[in-house]
């Protein structure tokens, strides 16, 4: 049986916790977040995130982007929570970059490359593929001996490639427990697989896109490299809070090491300053009475 206590802490924190990763409307807003697609490429399956048409173009609710993200955050918080790895997916020019950055601060697989067919559903032939990308890897390996020059060389491209299409997945030893999307339209054979999986997606959806096919779909501007950026790290932030795990990113951990270093410097030289003061001050004199006076004050 359950604790109630320990239950309700364990609640308190996790609404703590997405409390301060909560994203602000103006956020949003700034990134460009609530553009959507001309009104001629919509799906009639978005209507409910679309707040208005305004020059031909669709502008989404970002109330709605606010709300649907949270629930996002709330299942990733969940899964994260229970040691749950996630797969990142996002393949087109403006994600890559971001997606492999965020996945690999978060320490979760991701695809950033062209998505191979049966990445999931065949996963036990991409497991095959991975342990020859490991074997060719592997210095010294015996798989390089008694080769000529040329079948050396064939070898070596056969490691580049393979290395080129596993580099986000070469660790993952089993499917992951969930799918985190830029731009579900774009990659809809990713999006395909895991639900013959089963496997929960979280998605940015533009106004393009069926939301319908998406568990947890985050309606915004999946064209926006700020847009994406700003959601990409929130998921991110949630995965490491969550799940206490520590940031790979260099530059972050610097600005926090730095950070704490001139809080450290200030109160040094506070305390420091303190001290001076203290030596530069002149002694307190006592005041000595005199007994004569005190007599004729007694009179």
């Amino acid at each position: 049986m359950v604790n109630p206590a320990l239950a309700k802490n364990s609640n308190s924190q996790n609404v703590n916790i997405m409390a301060a990763l909560k994203v602000k409307f103006e956020d949003l807003l700034g990134t460009g977040a609530h553009f959507g697609h001309v009104t001629r490429k919509w799906s009639p399956n978005f209507k409910p995130f679309i707040l208005m048409e305004k020059n031909g173009v669709h502008i989404i609710n970002i109330d709605e982007t606010i709300r649907h993200l949270d629930n996002a955050l709330s299942f990733i918080s969940g899964k994260a929570k229970k040691k749950g790895e996630f797969l990142f997916v996002g393949t087109k020019a403006q994600a890559k970059d971001i997606v492999q950055q965020e996945a690999d601060r978060c320490s979760m697989f991701y695809v950033v490359e062209r998505w191979l067919g049966g990445t999931l559903t065949n996963f036990t032939t991409i497991k095959k593929s991975i342990k020859r990308l490991h074997l060719l890897e592997k210095e010294g390996s015996q798989i390089y001996e008694n080769q000529t020059k040329k079948e050396i060389q064939m070898l070596n491209r056969e490691r580049i490639k393979l290395s080129d299409q596993h580099r986000g997945i070469k660790d993952m030893r089993r499917l992951p427990d969930a799918v985190i999307i830029v731009d579900a339209k774009l990659e809809s054979t990713a999006v395909r697989e895991a639900t013959i999986l089963g496997i929960p997606i979280i998605a940015i959806v533009d106004s393009n896109t069926d939301p319908t096919i998406i568990d947890y779909p985050i309606p915004a501007n999946d064209d926006s490299i700020r847009t994406i950026q700003l959601i990409m790290s929130v998921i991110a932030d949630t995965i490491l809070d969550t799940s206490g795990k520590s940031d790979n990113n260099p530059e972050k951990v610097a600005n926090q090491e730095s950070d704490t270093t001139e809080k450290d410097a200030k109160v040094e030289t506070k305390v420091a300053s303190d001290d001076t003061d203290k030596k530069d001050s002149p002694p307190a004199v006592e005041k000595v009475e005199d007994p004569v006076e005190e007599a004729e004050e007694a009179k």
